[in-house]
């Protein structure tokens, strides 16, 4: 609050963590291009509870934010810009829903209804004189780069607008697909991407480094693709896809262990119904006898060193680890769960609604066919309504007495 993702440079912002289990300790984090994985009151902010307030907001406050548990959950993450510059896009700090209204008000320090000029990706759009612009039932041809100028040399940064429903214009892959991985190992990762003319980089924020792009000291990149020959821990963070417009992949991260146990799970999340397979693993095997927790909590120990947990439901979401007896103990790892997408078959419907119609009027075609011929057959025809479709069927052959076949 307030609920923008651009803020002045002077403003005061109150961030809270709103929490199903206040038990788990969760405070804010951030990463900005002063600090990286620092909590409130950590140099900046004062906290109260799983709340945040930060009295003057500076250039240097830029960044992601996001809330963390004890055992390293994490919330959704936000990104706030602040600008010393006369001119902001206030534009909400989360997605928003297809369907549902945007406003995007263009704003000085003093007055939020000057006329301004709205672009969308560069393309110019509009010029609104009370300066908000209102995009009615939003879909994803809305997803796009956007700013607003109040006279042509105060032009605002620039605003990413993503509907919650539409994918990501290019998705991040990883091999090995692990979201853990020991010290010395090597990994790939790529942008599969739609529109290779965006030039996309991989970026990563870590202990070490924020927003730097592969080849800045990391990685071998070859086009939009990066390879890390030899992981060490401060390679541990998250990493994304991003365009030259600013547009963002889905972010992975990724842990790198100095110790002697991983757990080899997905980087992605789980679709709901699908099966999950959790490896617990050493440098040198796969198949040790294991324990596997989550949430703190025993599950049951696996002989071969991997569990199975078998079509994934929200439940299922937490923090896991392993350990395998005399060897040691994995870091954490949150396991994502996302819902099952589901597709409907109209040929279904067509069926359903259709035949009892087909089979209707054959029988009356058929009755008439039988009057012609001077046979009265004693047969009563029930026609279905449209909004009976579903007992249409089961009423036009109870209708038909067993003294006419077809």
């Amino acid at each position: 609050s307030p609920s923008s993702s651009q803020l002045f440079k002077g403003q005061p912002v109150s961030l809270s963590c709103e929490e199903d289990d206040s038990s788990a300790g969760w405070t804010l984090r951030r990463n900005s291009t002063r600090d990286t994985g620092t909590q409130c009151g950590g140099g900046w902010g004062n906290p109260a509870g799983s709340s945040c307030k930060i009295g003057y907001m500076v250039q240097w406050d830029s960044g992601v934010y996001w809330c963390e548990s004890r055992e390293g959950a994490t919330s959704n993450s936000i990104n706030i810009t602040v600008t010393g510059g006369p001119v902001i896009l206030q534009s909400p700090v989360l997605p928003v829903t297809e369907g549902e209204d945007l406003t995007l008000h263009c704003k000085t320090e003093i007055s939020s209804n000057l006329p301004a000029g709205f672009y969308k990706d560069g393309s110019f759009i509009r010029t609104e004189p009370a300066g908000h612009m209102t995009i009615h039932h939003v879909s994803r041809s809305d997803d796009g780069l956007y700013k607003c100028n109040i006279s042509s040399d105060k032009i605002t940064k620039l605003f990413f607008l993503t509907t919650t429903s539409s994918f990501p214009p290019a998705s991040l892959t990883v091999s090995p697909s692990s979201s853990q991985l020991f010290k010395g190992q090597s990994v790939s990762l790529s942008c599969e991407e739609d529109d290779s003319s965006a030039g996309w980089t991989l970026r990563r924020n870590t202990s070490r480094d924020t927003e730097t792009q592969c080849g800045d000291d990391w990685g071998n990149p070859a086009g939009s693709s990066c390879k890390i020959g030899y992981m060490v821990q401060w390679d541990g963070g998250v990493y994304w896809c991003e365009s030259r417009e600013g547009a963002t992949s889905n972010s992975i991260n990724i842990t790198v262990n100095g110790g002697p146990v991983i757990l080899q799970s997905p980087v992605l999340p789980v679709t709901e119904g699908e099966d999950l397979t959790l490896h617990c693993k050493t440098e040198t095997s796969s198949n040790l006898p294991a324990d596997f927790y989550k949430d703190g909590s025993f599950i049951r120990t696996e002989p071969a060193g991997h569990m199975t947990i078998h079509h994934v439901s929200r439940s299922d979401e937490g923090l896991y680890k392993c350990y395998i007896s005399s060897v040691g103990e994995s870091p954490p790892s949150w396991v994502s769960v996302t819902g099952e997408e589901v597709t409907f078959d109209f040929r279904i419907v067509h069926l359903v609604v259709f035949c009892p119609y087909c089979i209707s009027t054959f029988i009356m075609v058929s009755l008439y066919r039988d009057r012609a011929t001077g046979n009265d057959l004693p047969v009563s025809v029930v026609t279905t309504p449209s909004t009976q479709a579903e007992q249409g069927l089961d009423d036009v052959i109870t209708a038909v007495t067993t003294e006419h076949h077809f």
